[in-house]
């Protein structure tokens, strides 16, 4: 068997209908991840639904609520290989209600593709999209300057949305210097996967060669070992399975691991004595396995998802309290101290109050603007002190920066994103 290919979880992001979904189709298609049989019949019900020129959206956007409104609401994970990579694509929404899967999105992603359209240029989601990223830790980009076609191709208008973009990752920590740019043209093919003719003026790559271009992201296997519960199964023959992805450090069978909080908050130690991936045993999981485990005296009744596994000599940190740096997106008023929303970090839903709102930061740079303000409210960065309702693991940054983040969520809408800097551990 040859050796597989590195993964890389690659999320695109960007203001709606600026082709995101038409750009993850348009590519899989010229690539040959999907046939033409099966491009036929969306083209037709795209006519149908007087959709014309959205087949290439709907390979992505399966759901049929979507199909109508044209409008991609889930996130969809596609898979395909590149020359060097196996790449899942996350096709993270453009909408405003949609922002709580595009931060579940980036939070999974290596690397990001942002699309801006040439003729619209920088809008209120580029920003917002861009600006989470960074918070999120998606470290690498590269820019699609989409609907080249709609501005006839034109030098000048794809210099000054690059302009403007660059102005935009510079003041939030991206070096634009490092970060390729690629007109394209989406929907009818322009440098996606196949090199233009129409841009003579850009000799780069295609967008598809510069995915390939992207760092392999290093697997954070020398971490300490942390595994978040996203189910917990009871299979017959088998017993308790409960399943997660590795998020950090390395499990093997044989471990004498501990899941935390657990029922009783006490934490459950127990032993791996299996590992499973797409249906076969494994003899250990790193970072990005998806996998399903039996873990000797764990019951069924004891843990659930939102625990963290961890190994017994390293167990995952539960706080009682922790302190934050947080951007406000989309709050109706202001947050104050006393707020009480759930907050969503690795698979644990919490409610957790906000006991202190300690510095308001100029978002863009960090600088501190205000000691000990009286609110925040959108477009507010700020470091703020968390209390957890009830039991909660999380980490510091700067220690495991993949259990450090978190988007709080309320009545519906994500209010705010952020990452736990400092904590205090649980007695």
């Amino acid at each position: 068997m040859a050796k597989e290919k590195p993964h890389m979880n690659l999320v695109f992001i960007g203001h709606v209908d600026h082709g995101k979904s038409t750009t993850v189709g348009r590519m899989l298609f010229d690539s040959h991840n999907i046939d033409e049989q099966a491009m036929r019949k969306l083209k037709q019900k795209a006519e149908e639904l007087g959709k014309g020129g959205f087949e290439f959206a709907f390979v992505m956007d399966n759901l049929k609520e979507e199909r109508e409104r044209g409008v991609t609401i889930d996130l969809a994970h596609k898979k395909f290989d590149s020359d060097k990579y196996s790449f899942t694509i996350i096709d993270a929404p453009g909408h405003k209600d949609f922002i709580k899967n595009m931060i579940t999105g980036a939070s999974q992603a290596d690397a990001g593709v942002l699309v801006v359209a040439a003729n619209d240029g920088v809008m209120a989601q580029t920003k917002e999209h861009v600006f989470l990223s960074r918070t999120l830790g998606v470290n690498q980009l590269i820019i699609a300057v989409n609907k080249m076609d709609m501005v006839n191709y034109d030098q000048a208008k794809f210099n000054k949305v690059k302009e403007d973009v660059s102005a935009l990752l510079k003041s939030i920590g991206y070096k634009p210097d490092d970060i390729p740019f690629v007109p394209i043209a989406s929907l009818v093919g322009d440098n996606v996967y196949t090199k233009s003719d129409k841009i003579a003026w850009y000799d780069g790559k295609t967008l598809f060669q510069l995915m390939d271009e992207l760092k392999e992201p290093e697997k954070p296997t020398t971490l300490p070992l942390r595994l978040p519960i996203q189910d917990v199964y009871n299979i017959t023959g088998i017993g308790v399975v409960p399943v997660g992805r590795v998020e950090t450090g390395v499990m093997k069978v044989g471990d004498k691991v501990t899941v935390v909080p657990g029922r009783e908050g006490k934490g459950v130690p127990g032993e791996v004595k299996s590992i499973e991936m797409h249906h076969e045993q494994l003899q250990s999981a790193e970072p990005g396995d998806n996998i399903g485990f039996n873990v000797r005296g764990i019951g069924k009744k004891d843990i659930a998802r939102g625990d963290v596994l961890g190994k017994s000599d390293n167990i995952p940190t539960v706080a009682s309290e922790f302190t934050a740096q947080m951007v406000v997106l989309n709050h109706p008023t202001v947050i104050t101290v006393g707020y009480t929303p759930v907050f969503h970090i690795h698979t644990a839903q919490v409610a957790c109050q906000i006991v202190a709102i300690e510095k308001k930061l100029n978002p863009a740079t960090g600088e501190v603007l205000q000691e000990n303000p009286d609110f925040i409210k959108n477009g507010d960065a700020a470091i703020v002190r968390i209390k957890p309702i009830q039991p909660l693991v999380i980490e510091k940054q700067k220690e495991i920066p993949q259990l450090s983040r978190f988007a709080i969520r309320d009545s519906g809408a994500t209010v705010a994103a952020g990452m736990c800097i400092d904590l205090v551990k649980k007695a």
